[in-house]
């Protein structure tokens, strides 16, 4: 009985030892067999926007370097968090990821009972790319800058209307602290997006626009707008010749819109490490990158730990100014 014993003690040594190599080759064949099937890539606004611009230009690249299908789900609604939770539900597997616009700093406060945490529920992948906003008023109006604005502003009670893209937007949360800061009355007329916020700025209906320059450079460029000052600390590539707030007298403002790339909580970190690699090679290819640089959008292509201290200065800072005014999101 004793040998008996021996021998199944020392042939469960062998097989321990022959085990190991077995099983150390299969965990690290899981991790290799991915991806394993088509990835999603959601965009949280309809087709034509600015995520679905840098989705569909990526995908080519994506699923030439990962050997699978890149999707673009288009999932609309609720000022981007509709398709962000989604996400943010999905399984942490490294098939699912959001792109991202600035709305996703914003919504935490301006969205009660959002379905998701935005800091706990996501991970950071990407800080893609950050764009000034351009404050601009139909070629038609007296206003030829900032200074300008003010005193036609201060003329009336109620101040000058400007149109943004909805309520609760960047924009507006940019020029409400921007009006309090300088002490100048504004009148916010929100739109239902960029397309009827630009027609309407085009024709005159509203005398100020505020938005992206990725929305508003073409009617700069053209001649029908005129842009009066950008919000970015320094000039932004896309319009030289537009003058910062700092060089016409405000101190310490800055205001970016902004895209990134989140995957769901839990993402294994060397996926997120890999998607954040081939999406960095896909965004410098020249023709992408002039497309997007094109669109006034200056490529950051951050680290995922990058992205996440951008987004927690993000949501604080604007959470300050949307309780300080009682700001509510659009319908």
């Amino acid at each position: 009985m004793v040998h008996v014993a021996k021998a199944l003690a020392a042939a469960c040594v062998v097989l321990g030892a022959l085990s190991a190599p077995v099983m150390s080759w299969a965990q690290t064949a899981g991790v290799q067999a991915w991806p394993n099937r088509p990835i999603r890539l959601v965009s949280p606004f309809p087709p034509g926007g600015t995520t679905d611009q840098i989705a569909r230009l990526v995908q080519p690249a994506l699923s030439q370097s990962l050997g699978v299908p890149v999707v673009v789900e288009n999932r609309s609604g609720g000022n981007g968090s509709i398709g962000t939770g989604m996400v943010a539900k999905a399984a942490p597997d490294g098939h699912t990821f959001v792109v991202v616009f600035d709305t996703h700093g914003t919504n935490p406060s301006l969205i009660p009972n959002m379905g998701f945490d935005t800091r706990t529920e996501l991970a950071p992948v990407m800080l893609i790319a950050t764009g000034a906003m351009v404050i601009t008023v139909h070629k038609s109006q007296t206003q030829k800058s900032f200074g300008d604005l003010i005193k036609s502003a201060r003329t009336t009670s109620a101040g000058v209307p400007y149109g943004t893209i909805g309520s609760g937007s960047l924009a507006q949360l940019a020029m409400t602290s921007l009006a309090a800061q300088v002490g100048f009355p504004m009148t916010h007329v929100p739109y239902k997006g960029g397309g009827p916020l630009a027609a309407d700025a085009l024709a005159g209906h509203v005398p100020v626009a505020m938005a992206t320059t990725a929305l508003l450079s073409p009617h700069i460029r053209s001649g029908a707008l005129v842009p009066l000052a950008v919000t970015s600390a320094q000039r932004d590539p896309a319009l030289p010749d537009v003058p910062t707030l700092a060089e016409q007298g405000v101190k310490d403002f800055e205001a970016l819109a902004w895209w990134g790339v989140f995957a769901p909580a839990g993402t294994p970190a060397d996926i997120i490490s890999r998607i954040n690699r081939e999406l960095s090679a896909a965004l410098s290819e020249p023709t992408v990158r002039t497309r997007l640089t094109g669109l006034g959008m200056n490529l950051q292509l951050s680290q995922p730990m990058e992205l996440g201290t951008f987004l927690d200065s993000q949501i604080t800072r604007w959470a300050k100014v949307i309780r300080e005014f009682n700001i509510r999101a659009g319908d």
